[in-house]
């Protein structure tokens, strides 16, 4: 069944888990829309994975665009989910409005996810105006590391904690569908989960939440920059890959592929002549 706004929300209403994985192209959008996921998020993280910045900042909307037209293609069944990048919503509203329908139009997602709580609210507002599902992001909001002076986990003093619950109300009142609580403590994500109508999906924010995201090349041991605490690796793909690689390498240098089995025939007599008639 297609996934949507709503069946996610009827998901929340029901007490079933929601699940995502980030996704940044076609073959990798094949392989988990079918596994079963509730939704693929084309996130600026590609940043850090795909294109080896150190974090999120310089991702453009032509790369935010580029990957995800090619996840949709690749998607029948999951909500594709599309990060809006640093200053493509920060600007302005009507800024905000124009990216997030590029990356509809263009980028052919079926939401897009933008970072903070209330001061983006009127974003929020606009962009759910023009027919564009909006999902939220609280907690650790990677576009604003050089302000929160790194990495850190949110919501830990009593202050930062109101101002969470006070963000994710805001952000649903104005309309958001859904709000991502990133490095947060678990009992506070709890808390405020059970305060919203809207799904919460939980990165490093604990099993309280209505739903849990991760990026694919950390929980399959593909990115070795480094781990967060809150990554489980359900498998070491990355080890296998390059075991893998190293195996190529050495049937190549070794002249043991490609085999008969991987090569194409053609008849002797034709061989043949072409030898005969280039001899002339």
């Amino acid at each position: 069944m297609k996934q949507t706004v709503q069946t996610l929300q009827q998901k929340k209403a029901q007490g079933e888990k929601l699940t995502m994985l980030t996704c940044y192209d076609y073959s990798m959008a094949k392989l988990m829309d079918g596994a079963g996921l509730d939704m693929l998020l084309v996130g600026d993280s590609l940043g850090n994975v795909i294109l080896g910045y150190d974090d999120t900042i310089p991702v453009t909307m032509e790369d935010m665009i580029h990957h995800t037209a090619a996840v949709a293609r690749g998607t029948r069944e999951a909500l594709v989910v599309a990060d809006m990048p640093f200053l493509s919503y920060q600007t302005s509203t009507y800024d905000a409005v124009v990216n997030a329908g590029r990356l509809m139009k263009e980028g052919r997602a079926g939401a897009v996810k933008l970072e903070g709580g209330a001061a983006f609210c009127e974003q929020i507002a606009a962009i759910v105006r023009a027919s564009i599902p909006v999902m939220a992001h609280l907690g650790m909001t990677p576009q604003s590391v050089h302000t929160l002076g790194g990495f850190k986990v949110q919501g830990k003093t009593m202050e930062a904690a109101r101002k969470l619950l006070e963000d994710a109300r805001a952000v649903e009142q104005a309309g958001a569908f859904a709000v991502v609580l990133e490095c947060v403590p678990e009992k506070l994500a709890a808390y405020v989960t059970a305060q919203l109508h809207i799904p919460t999906i939980g990165i490093g924010a604990g099993a309280g939440c209505d739903g849990q995201v991760l990026v694919y090349q950390d929980m399959l041991g593909m990115f070795s920059d480094y781990c967060p605490k809150f990554v489980k690796r359900f498998a070491d793909i990355g080890s296998a890959m390059q075991s893998a690689f190293r195996s190529y390498c050495t049937e190549v240098q070794m002249g043991q592929f490609p085999e008969k089995a991987y090569t194409y025939t053609i008849d002797d007599a034709i061989i043949e002549q072409l030898m005969q008639e280039d001899a002339q």
